[in-house]
């Protein structure tokens, strides 16, 4: 698990990142996806669902029905994945939990996780899809 994403967040960058390296027109069922990501169908699933509602992902009901991505990989950058499972709270809460924690009432990590959680809102904000694409494609094939 990662430090500041949850493990529905997880699933959802590595199923997005999944179907950004698939033909456009080929659609694929949650099961599918679970095997190629490694994770289990049913929270796979769940996420989809979460993905379709905010539009980053499309699905067609039936026998022959699945998963798709719905925008072109150049279009979404990996921040609107993360937005839409965890929003923004994850880039603006205090890392170790503390409620009042600001600017002017510090927690004792503030300003070095300010400056870490900036530069991965920044970094997750940069690169699209697409940009991705030849690293997902290795990381894909070696699970």
């Amino acid at each position: 698990m990662t430090v500041i994403f949850s493990k529905k967040c997880e699933i959802g960058l590595q199923a997005v990142l999944f179907l950004s390296t698939q033909n456009s027109n080929t659609l694929f069922n949650a099961h599918k996806i679970a095997e190629k990501v490694k994770q289990p169908k049913e929270f796979v699933s769940k996420v989809l669902q979460i993905l379709t509602k905010s539009g980053i992902v499309g699905s067609k009901k039936g026998k022959n029905g699945g998963f798709f991505l719905a925008k072109s990989p150049a279009e979404v950058k990996l921040i609107e994945i993360v937005l839409a499972i965890d929003g923004k709270s994850v880039f603006e809460n205090c890392v170790l939990g503390f409620p009042a924690c600001s600017n002017d009432n510090p927690c004792p990590v503030h300003n070095q996780w300010g400056k870490l959680r900036d530069e991965a809102y920044l970094m997750l904000s940069k690169e699209s899809l697409s940009d991705l694409k030849y690293k997902t494609l290795k990381k894909i094939v070696s699970l």
